[in-house]
């Protein structure tokens, strides 16, 4: 049975405008362990480690993949954001790989979204989760730094842009080989000199009603806890959306921003 979502909501330090990082990693713990020095162990090192290179032999997209046998067998899947270098895919599927395996030692299940300085996605288990659409457990941070403008225009700006994205994400083709991936990178703009700037990215083996939920959820449990701080990040096992105030990733630096609305005092 899977567990009611809850919020487990991190203050990060800020450093600047933004978050010192965003890397984290979801144990889930209701899925069961496994002994330490156990095949099963030995099987998850063996698909997590191999991950950088089948991810970065599928151009990044996505790659799903297991090792082993029941009831030892690992499943395994990864993807990087379209648009990525090899070398940067690679390091992030590594970096996410290597942050499961010393922080949930012994969950026979786990996920991470690294987002430095592209986003990335790995996720194992014991079971098969292709087409699952899976919103638990969550895991919601927010920046400490509260909106210092016009909180109301703010919110229908950031509304709005949210709304346009998770309509291109859940509608973009939805297949392993596909170069959208249930993936946008946009902005919006709030004055001169400020933008918002926000990623969205569900798994492409998700029905496109099933990424909407996935992505609306997120956007609703974010605004709800944290409206009114500077940015966000809310991360699911089968969807991912950040915000913030600044290009925080390398997908903003094709991204044209449009004239700002009338000025937030």
């Amino acid at each position: 049975m899977k567990q009611r979502t809850l919020f487990s909501i991190l203050c990060f330090v800020l450093i600047s405008s933004g978050f010192a990082s965003v890397s984290a990693q979801k144990c889930t713990e209701d899925k069961g362990t496994f002994i330490p020095n156990s095949t099963y162990e030995l099987n998850r090192r063996l698909v997590l480690s191999s991950l950088p290179s089948n991810v970065t032999a599928q151009d990044g997209l996505y790659y799903s993949g297991s090792i082993g046998q029941e009831p030892n067998r690992v499943y395994a899947v990864g993807m990087c954001i379209p648009g990525s270098t090899s070398e940067d895919c690679s390091d992030c599927i590594r970096k996410a790989s290597d942050e499961v395996l010393k922080n949930c030692p012994k969950q026979t299940e786990a996920y991470s979204w690294p987002g430095d300085p592209t986003l990335c996605y790995v996720r194992y288990s014991n079971t098969s989760f292709s087409g699952s659409a899976d919103l638990d457990p969550q895991l919601l941070l927010y920046n400490t730094g509260d909106i210092n403008s016009n909180l109301t225009e703010f919110t229908t700006i950031w509304e709005g842009l949210m709304a346009r994205m998770i309509a291109t994400a859940s509608t973009a083709k939805s297949t392993p080989s596909s170069s959208d991936n249930h993936y946008t990178a946009d902005a919006a703009a709030l004055i001169p000199i400020r933008n918002i700037y926000a990623l969205m990215q569900c798994t492409p083996d998700l029905s496109s009603r099933d990424c909407e939920n996935c992505l609306r959820q997120s956007a609703d449990d974010y605004q709800s806890c944290c409206g009114q701080r500077q940015g966000g990040v809310v991360m699911r096992p089968s969807c991912f959306l950040r915000w913030d105030l600044y290009t925080y990733s390398k997908a903003f630096d094709n991204i044209t921003v449009a004239s700002p609305p009338v000025t937030v005092p």
